[in-house]
């Protein structure tokens, strides 16, 4: 179960210099920002995107790269009325278990101004899969459609078993491995690593844009020489990651790391960071090793942080894609105490996952219990059947 956090997070011990506004030397460098004491543009502070965007711009908005405010008013008014959910479907079904998921452990922000997080390409949509791409996905939705097959789930037509078909027969790919390493939830519990990452207490790292359920912090410390950002999102899978700033080139093809390596340089007033070297047990939208970033951050005001970043990866986009935020700054005192990530630490769900598992295919060896191939322990039925973005 995830719950996401809107608390945001305190630094480490850090010396914070007394900040004015000053005009950076240079001609490519006119806008007045903040400074360090060493004479960088300061960007440190906890950061977090106060709206909700969809990612890509949704069908039925075309080329409309932003929402008229009654469009806003009617979003926010649709995705409030479902912090309603809490109710009750047909007692002892799957659907009505996964309703204990409910409203308390959800938070959702205002509807953005813009339609899609995605500013190029100009329709606000992803650029189209590569072939190979297609075919990765295929293969990984038609092995998770297959565990699904004899569920309520399939049997009911759920848009979770979209693609699939219902038998009351089990699959007989229910013990094969996956077609590469798996990163997102099947239906079964053989191993841990039939888990989703979150469900492992691994955050699925960069690029991060929060979620539909809000819970989206970053705070940025600067040294001379250095900068960290700590991200606090999901439940309790905060983490950290540091930016080279030495102008070293990057790691050895060979060193692969959850977070990629990230190098950075100053551009004027805006700090570059070009990240590689991701391992390819992480996955976004289906890049892992291969994906490629370059992100721009800029200090726009005095509480105002503009985030754009580029993502690439020839094996899975025919074309580069790009991303901005406008973030605004959270107070320092009121997030002064850190409480620091614990889920791994406080995981009991997943090995009681697993030793459910257990439990229900002796039960069912035992003539004592239905097939636990009939059973749906994958899908999260909550907000699955509707998405007023959509």
């Amino acid at each position: 179960m995830r719950i996401w956090f809107v608390a945001g997070i305190a630094a480490s011990a850090v010396v914070f210099s007394a900040l004015g506004y000053e005009r950076l030397s240079g001609a490519a460098q006119t806008p007045s920002v903040p400074l360090t004491a060493w004479g960088e543009p300061d960007l440190q502070g906890i950061w977090t995107d106060p709206a909700d965007t969809p990612l890509q711009r949704p069908a039925k908005y075309a080329n409309q790269e932003f929402f008229t405010p009654e469009q806003r008013a009617e979003l926010d008014r649709e995705r409030a009325a479902q912090l309603g959910r809490d109710r009750r479907v047909e007692r002892g079904t799957e659907l009505d278990v996964a309703g204990a998921y409910s409203a308390v452990f959800m938070s959702l922000k205002r509807t953005g101004t813009r339609t899609s997080l995605i500013v190029d390409p100009k329709d606000g949509r992803l650029p189209p899969l590569t072939e190979g791409a297609r075919t990765r996905a295929a293969a990984e939705r038609e092995f998770r459609l297959a565990l699904l097959q004899s569920t309520q789930t399939c049997k009911n037509h759920s848009v979770a078993c979209a693609g699939g078909k219902y038998d009351p027969k089990p699959s007989a790919q229910r013990n094969d491995p996956p077609p590469r390493y798996n990163t997102a939830r099947m239906n079964r519990h053989n191993g841990p690593e039939d888990a989703a990452l979150a469900d492992r207490c691994l955050t699925g790292g960069l690029p991060e844009f929060g979620t539909a359920y809000g819970g989206s912090f970053r705070r940025i410390v600067q040294t001379p020489g250095g900068i960290s950002i700590f991200y606090d999102v999901g439940q309790g899978q905060g983490w950290q990651r540091n930016i080279v700033m030495n102008g070293s080139p990057h790691l050895p093809t060979g060193i692969r790391q959850w977070y990629g390596d990230s190098r950075g340089h100053w551009d004027g007033n805006t700090l570059v960071v070009d990240v590689t070297n991701f391992s390819p047990k992480t996955d976004y939208l289906g890049s892992r090793e291969n994906l490629h970033l370059v992100e721009r951050w800029t200090r726009t005001g005095a509480d105002t942080l503009e985030y754009q970043v580029t993502i690439d990866d020839p094996g899975v986009w025919t074309r580069p894609w790009t991303v901005k935020q406008e973030f605004t700054r959270q107070s320092d005192e009121q997030n002064r105490i850190y409480y620091e990530p614990r889920c791994v630490e406080g995981n009991y769900a997943l090995p009681g996952l697993i030793r459910a598992a257990r439990t229900e295919d002796a039960e069912f060896a035992a003539g004592k219990g239905p097939d636990p191939a009939t059973k749906d322990n994958a899908t999260d039925f909550v907000g699955v059947e509707q998405d007023p973005f959509q």
